[in-house]
Formats: C-alpha cells, structure tokens, sequence
C-alpha cells in the first residue's frame, strides 16, 4: 500500500493532547509509516509493520501505545518496548518520555551497561511504559524486580537486528512470560524466516504494512571515494567534518575510534567517539551532544551503531571501508532519512582500490576513485559537491 495523500495526526485518531505536544516539537505531519499503521494500532489491531530505521516508527508505535496505556502500579508496568541496542533504547525513551508527560504517563528505560539497583528503584517507583533491551529485562524479571503480567500492549522494534545480534531466544522467552491479553506492534526492516517465524508464533490476525519510500538505496545518496595517504588521511576527515553541519565516521575498531578521535581533536574538530568499552554515560552524552550539534563529528564502530537513529547527518565516511556491500548500505543509510538525500564518503588506501571497485560493482555504482589531500578546499563543502564535480578533485 502507498500513501498518496499525508492526513493529519487528528484524522488519523491521535489524542489532541498528543498532537500539542508534537506540534510543540514542530511534528506536524506524519510520515507514511505513520500514516498506515496509527489507525489500526489505535484500532487495537496487532500490527507488524515493515520500515526500516530513521522512517518515524517511534511515533508509529509511540503514539497509539501512549493512548493505550493506563496509569500502572510500582512493577507493573501496563506497555513494553523491547529494542536491541541500548542506545536505540536510550533515544526512543527521550521521545516517548517527553510525550508521555502531556498525557500524564511515565516512561523509564532498563538496559544493559547502567546501574542495575538504580533501574530497580526506577521500576519500583512506578513507570507505565518500560523501553528495555532483552538481556537486562531478564534479569530483572528473574529478580521478580518487574513482572509482565499486567501487560496490555507489547511493541518488538528492529526485530530484524534482535535476530542478527542473536537475541530472538531472549525475545521469545520474555514474550512467553506475557500471559494476559495484549496488542502486539512488531516493526522491521526484513522480515526473513526467523521475524516471520515470530510474527506466525506471536501475533494475532496481524495487519501488514510496508513503506516502500523508507527503503534506503544508494540511488539515494551521493557517493565519493577518495585514495588519500595514511598519513593524510585522518585531515581528510578533519576537512570534511569541519564544512559539514554533522559527519558520521565509521571504523572497524574499538582501538581505531580513539585514534581517530584523538586524530579529529589535534585538527581542531569536536569530535567524540562510541563504541564497547566506553561507560554508558559517556555513549549516551556523546549521542546527545551529536544530536544537538555540539559535536562535529562523531566516531563509531559498527556494533555501536547499530539502531542508531540519528537524524540531520550531512556526511557519513567509511574511514575504514564496510565489508560487504551490505554493510555499505546500512551505514551509508544513516544519512538518507525519511526521503532526503545524503552524502557517503569512502576513504581508501593504495591497496584497497580492486575491493573498492568490486564493492561499487555490487552495489550497482559507476563512482571514479580520486585521488585527494586534505587541503583541498572543496573537500569542506562535499554537501554542496555536484557529482561531476568530484572528478575535478585532484592533488
């Protein structure tokens, strides 16, 4: 189903108090993942909707669950989120959390990585919607510090990435653990055997939706992959985040994240990195210092960046080149959101340019590699860079 016409937030059935605080956020018009699936969530339909990151699915399943959530006892909470990364957790609470005030309900967030006896004070002083990853949900449930029973809607978002990063035995335990009668909204980006699997197992009469227009392609974005010198290379980056508004640099390693970082601040860039081995307060600070601009550049391993949903990211560079042609599309879309173009830089060595070039062959790209310094000024306006221009890019 395609959506030809955007309705309103009030004709799709949201609560007037909900669409004040949206339009005090300057949300206004919903997006087309929004459009389908609002209506039969507020209907009390289990909805499995298939939409990728960045597409609006937090407002999807956000705002129909906020309506249907009554006010809940200390450990008893009445809805429940389940995401896979704690940083996803972390962000769609923010939102959640900020709309749920209009409406007079609390949202709290359990995860992996932060202080455990702090979340079961949390969970003990009452919240009507928990956000949590799998593994920590567990354990408080295991310390009968939570209970499940009073559930009344349940929301499995990135089910897709649950099943990559081998959490579905987890999801599947903490939904076999919900026995009363409950809303199940599911939200995914594939769904192969094992989210249908789910979905066959779980849900009931469910209504499919697709957002064909949240598919990111590389049609999508502006593609440049520069051969620079190693040891120029980390000022190519420097440039390029000191003329964009926000750079998203991905790289292979834990270790290659504090090089670079450290790389970025000796050329005067504001930069921070994410990755395992940070404290989660410093992961979760350096997210919202990107997302508030005080950060140029923001330095991520793959595995930390995985369910981020960054909007407003002008530039994303493979500092490190992805794997796969996969791995390409799933970082390089954190740039293209909701319909608007991105730009993706590929940094590449003396050695990686057979890789390189058969990576574009299987991504359907006819890119010319070029050859680049860190002083060239174009190089700090790449958002502005035609795609005939780059070839103009010389040393």
């Amino acid at each position: 189903m395609i959506v030809s016409e955007t309705p309103s937030f009030g004709a799709l059935g949201v609560d007037a108090k909900l669409i004040q605080a949206l339009h005090a956020e300057g949300i206004d018009q919903p997006f087309d993942v929004q459009t389908l699936t609002i209506p039969d969530a507020i209907a009390g339909r289990d909805v499995c909707g298939k939409a990728k990151t960045g597409s609006g699915k937090t407002l999807a399943f956000g705002l129909p669950m906020l309506m249907a959530t009554p006010a809940s006892k200390s450990r008893l909470p009445a809805s429940l989120v389940l995401e896979p990364t704690r940083e996803l957790a972390f962000q769609v609470t923010e939102v959640l959390a900020r709309l749920g005030k209009a409406i007079d309900r609390r949202v709290g967030a359990v995860y992996g990585g932060a202080d455990l006896d702090e979340q079961v004070h949390m969970v003990n002083r009452g919240l009507d919607i928990v956000v949590a990853t799998p593994g920590r949900l567990i354990d408080l449930v295991d310390r009968k510090a939570i209970a499940l029973s009073e559930i009344s809607t349940l929301v499995v978002d990135e089910a897709d990435r649950m099943a990559d990063m081998g959490f579905m035995p987890q999801v599947e335990w903490l939904l076999r653990h919900i026995t009363g009668p409950h809303q199940t909204l599911l939200f995914s980006a594939t769904l192969d055997s094992t989210v249908d699997r789910l979905v066959n197992r779980y849900l009931t009469d469910p209504v499919f939706h697709e957002t064909h227009s949240d598919q990111v392609t590389v049609d999508e974005m502006e593609h440049h992959f520069f051969k620079v010198h190693q040891l120029d290379k980390a000022k190519v980056v420097g440039t390029i985040a000191h003329g964009a508004g926000k750079t998203l640099v991905f790289v292979r390693t834990k270790r290659g994240a504090d090089r670079l970082t450290a790389a970025l601040h000796a050329e005067g860039v504001r930069a921070a990195a994410i990755h395992g081995d940070l404290r989660q307060g410093a992961r979760e600070r350096a997210l919202r210092d990107f997302a508030k601009g005080k950060l140029e550049a923001l330095v991520a391993t793959d595995v930390a960046a995985r369910g981020l949903d960054i909007e407003g990211v002008d530039v994303v560079v493979h500092y490190d080149p992805p794997e796969d042609q996969k791995a390409y599309i799933h970082r390089s879309g954190r740039t293209a959101r909701a319909g608007e173009a991105g730009v993706v830089v590929t940094l590449l060595l003396w050695d990686q340019e057979l890789p390189a070039e058969r990576l574009q062959r299987r991504l359907g790209l006819s890119v010319p590699i070029i050859e680049v310094f860190s002083n060239d000024a174009r190089l700090s306006n790449l958002v502005a860079l035609l795609p005939e221009d780059a070839t103009e890019l010389s040393p």
